[in-house]
């Protein structure tokens, strides 16, 4: 296997790292420049090639992430807020991105999709930058605490310091780390597809009954969130209200849950929409409202 059939699977780790894949790109393009240049050093009875070229995308990650900001949802900003209030969006922020799970390689997708849901991501960047890189290696990536130890430069009392930190950091923001591995749940699908069917209808009862009572909502790069199913509904309604009938919604696939691209009445872009679904009921959507986040996904600009 050459050091490029890895992309998909470094395009994951750097992407888990930054929040960012317009960021993740170019450092796997850093990756594996280095790799290269660095080829004649590999030696395959200390590691394999992914651990190698991971532990290099590391400290290419750790060296991008010095003297940045971190990349929050509204969620880590501050309180939920009001369904009636203004739509402003923050440019300010550097925002969390979707990841499009096309970009994975299709031989290893359930392997990548580890550690991709938004809600962990999110949680991924409230963490110091080494911690952040030794709770991706040994929780998502399952290299060992000497594994982590090496590619960090560090020990493995430090490691596992590190790890006992980051982790209950990571706890406070709820139980994300319980969704590394890749869900095996058809019904999610099923799920948002009676969502999508009730969206384009304008149905807001149909909507209702999709919702979990504790459900929420968040708009990047408006740093507004709702919490509850009353002031979500209440959302869609003025959603429906300033809009009008009429949007229509395609599948797709972001951070391994099942999202939706929307279009306006007119056939503009308009946002993508991410799901986290568990019990038959939606828990939390993530609704990125820029247009250019579709194309990230190869969604045009019109419909």
């Amino acid at each position: 296997m050459s050091d490029e059939e890895f992309r998909g699977d470094l395009l994951a780790h750097c992407y888990r790292m930054l929040g960012s894949v317009d960021e993740a790109e170019d450092l796997v393009q850093e990756t594996l420049l280095r790799a290269w240049r660095a080829s004649a050093t590999y030696d395959p009875a200390k590691a394999s090639r992914r651990t190698w070229l991971h532990r290099i995308a590391t400290n290419v990650c750790l060296t991008a992430l010095e003297g940045r900001a971190r990349r929050p949802l509204p969620s880590g900003l501050g309180p939920d807020g009001d369904p009636r209030a203004p739509l402003t969006p923050r440019l300010d922020v550097p925002w969390l991105q979707p990841f499009p799970d096309a970009r994975l390689d299709p031989a290893h997708v359930a392997q990548q999709r580890a550690g991709l849901r938004l809600a962990l991501v999110a949680a991924l960047q409230l963490l110091p930058a080494r911690q952040r890189a030794a709770l991706v290696l040994r929780e998502v990536l399952q290299l060992s605490a000497a594994e982590v130890a090496e590619a960090l430069d560090s020990t493995v009392a430090s490691v596992n310091s590190s790890l006992q930190r980051a982790r209950a950091a990571v706890a406070a923001a709820g139980p994300v780390l319980d969704e590394l591995r890749e869900p095996a749940d058809p019904a999610e699908r099923e799920v948002v597809e009676r969502y999508l069917t009730a969206f384009e209808a304008a149905d807001v009862p149909g909507l209702t009954r999709l919702l979990a009572d504790d459900v929420a909502m968040e708009m990047p790069p408006v740093a507004l969130w709702l919490a509850g199913r009353e002031n979500y509904v209440r959302f869609m309604e003025r959603v429906f209200a300033m809009r009008g009938p009429g949007w229509r919604l395609w599948p797709a696939e972001a951070n391994g849950s099942p999202a939706l691209a929307a279009y306006t009445p007119d056939g503009k872009a308009h946002s993508l929409q991410v799901f986290d679904v568990r019990g038959g009921l939606i828990r939390r959507c993530v609704t990125f409202a820029d247009p250019a986040v579709l194309t990230l996904f190869g969604f045009p600009p019109r419909r």
